[in-house]
């Protein structure tokens, strides 16, 4: 088997085979490896494989060559056999009602007819996953039915729209904005947090499309979106997992929210084959510090959830006695109305009343508290997905959310160092992606974007200046591949978007360069409005 290595950071790469089939069957070999963890191969993270290429995310930068240089020796000895599709087989009724039925049948020269008899003629695999929970990618469709994307993607595509697009089909989980071409609709619950595992469409699966009367009424209750557990209204409880220890009745109760208030840990590592990202504290190092403050040593992704506060307004009254710290963008902060320090332990006393007021720089600021926010996890974390619109309860005023054991060991420092937060024009270094010979990036370092307004957790948008295709790829559609934290992707407009934690596990636009881990943190607390000026990295 053939294959290249791009560049992808300086924590991650990806390797471009031929094809579809290429790519999952290297995908296969590389994955028992990476389990393993023997050698060169312990260095490895996670992988996500896309329509072409396979993304290998290192823990250590320094070993990225070598993982690299191993990748292109298994590859070698492989051949690209097409997977012969298996015995389990998910048969999903549609209702061939898309509003661009008539368009694949313009763009593909059959009849509508014909073109439903295309779909449901053949057995699709399940290639990989990717975009949004429980969303898979279908592979070895009728040729026939290679269609492009539509030129102006929707801004919203209902829950089980069933879509064609280049040489895949899917069936859209969740409401969710999207580019495909529409054919039809179904009942069929693509995700279920509850169900094990919580995709129907899982990588190995086949998959046959049966067409139902369009006027036949729903054979379920509609299609199942992600879960997101809701707790709201006065005194409710967002409880802890069944055997969890509350400490006595420990807790946070939730006076005020401001803007928004999540619940953040690490993030859910290991889904990204059914379409979920790992999530988690958009600023891990403001997160990871505030816990260390309170006495929770570092325990990599078994640490505690803690609050994650964008531009203040929370008010919390503690439930028993507590102690607490401020990390991240610094704010006024007061405990019944005596001013408190940031970035230092402090004691809540059984009905104290903590509020945050807006940060004077920055954007989100973490309350840590000892022992843990311990709201019931989904899928093995307590953080908020907001892309993918699964995780605990976003808290609401009346919450109270429990406090779990205080650990063994105890607070050691009394006040860490805080980094700084620029307030005036802000440069984010960058290294190089892995389609930077996509885009014309000459005079980069001279450009100055502005923060838009409609940046969140998934990614900041930069409204300015315009990236501009190279002309051998001014017309060309990039299969779908791997994304990474960091990653500066160039949509069709030019500006470009840089995803934070809640970026989408697979993405179809250029990634011309990645932040530097530094940046990616600054990114983070980024506020819209402000000056942002990017640079190449001089170690990059």
């Amino acid at each position: 088997m053939e294959a290249r290595l791009l560049p992808m950071g300086g924590a991650a790469l990806l390797v471009e085979v031929a094809d579809t089939d290429a790519a999952l069957v290297l995908r296969a070999h590389l994955a028992p490896l990476v389990e393993q963890a023997a050698g060169v191969w312990a260095a490895v993270d996670h992988l996500v494989v896309g329509a072409r290429t396979v993304l290998v995310v290192v823990r250590d930068p320094g070993l990225r060559s070598d993982v690299g240089r191993a990748c292109l020796d298994e590859a070698a000895g492989l051949a690209a056999t097409p997977t012969v599709p298996g015995e389990d087989v998910v048969e999903i009724p549609v209702r061939y009602d898309g509003p661009d039925l008539e368009e694949v049948a313009r763009l593909t020269g059959l009849s509508r007819d014909a073109v439903v008899r295309a779909h449901t003629g053949t057995t699709w695999r399940v290639g990989f996953g990717g975009f949004a929970p429980g969303f898979a990618y279908l592979v070895d469709g009728d040729p026939r039915l290679r269609v492009p994307r539509r030129d102006e993607p929707r801004t919203r595509v209902p829950a089980g729209s069933v879509a064609l697009a280049g040489d895949f089909s899917g069936v859209y989980p969740q409401d969710s904005p999207g580019g495909w071409q529409l054919v039809g609709t179904t009942d069929a619950a693509l995700w279920d947090v509850d169900r094990d595992p919580p995709a129907l469409l899982v990588p190995g699966r086949s998959v046959r499309f049966v067409e139902v009367d369009a006027t036949s009424p729903p054979s379920s209750s509609g299609p199942v979106a992600p879960r997101t557990t809701r707790v709201t209204g006065a005194g409710a409880t967002a409880g802890p997992p069944e055997g969890q220890d509350r400490a006595a009745g420990r807790g946070l109760e939730v006076l005020a929210t401001g803007p928004l208030t999540l619940v953040e840990d690490l993030g859910r590592p290991g889904f990204a084959d059914v379409g979920v990202g790992r999530s988690g504290a958009a600023d891990p190092t403001a997160y990871l510090l505030g816990l260390r403050l309170v006495g929770h040593a570092d325990a990599g992704e078994a640490t505690p959830a803690s609050l994650e506060v964008t531009l203040g307004g929370l008010s919390v009254r503690a439930r028993g006695d507590l102690l607490v710290a401020l990390t991240g963008a610094p704010c006024p902060a007061d405990v019944d109305g005596r001013p408190v320090p940031h970035a230092a332990p402090v004691a809540l006393a059984d009905g104290q009343v903590l509020t945050l007021g807006v940060p004077t720089v920055g954007l989100r600021t973490w309350l840590a508290v000892r022992g843990g926010v311990v709201v019931a996890p989904v899928l093995g974390s307590r953080s908020t997905d907001t892309l993918a619109r699964l995780g605990p309860p976003v808290p609401s005023v009346g919450d109270v959310l429990p406090v779990g054991p205080a650990p063994a060991s105890f607070p050691v420092v009394e006040v860490a160092p805080q980094p700084s937060f620029p307030t005036g024009e802000v440069v984010l270094d960058l290294v190089p992606g892995s389609r930077a010979d996509w885009c014309d990036l000459s005079g980069l370092d001279d450009v100055r974007w502005t923060i838009s307004s409609r940046s969140n957790r998934v990614g900041i948008r930069l409204e300015g200046k315009q990236i501009h295709r190279q002309g051998a790829y001014a017309d060309r559609e990039l299969p779908s591949e791997g994304m990474i934290t960091g990653a500066v992707q160039v949509p069709p407009g030019g500006e470009p978007v840089v995803f934070l934690t809640d970026h989408p596990v697979t993405g179809g636009y250029p990634v011309v360069a990645v932040l530097t881990p530094p940046a990616v943190a600054l990114a983070a607390q980024l506020r819209p409005g402000q000056q942002v000026r990017l640079r190449w990295s001089r170690g990059g």
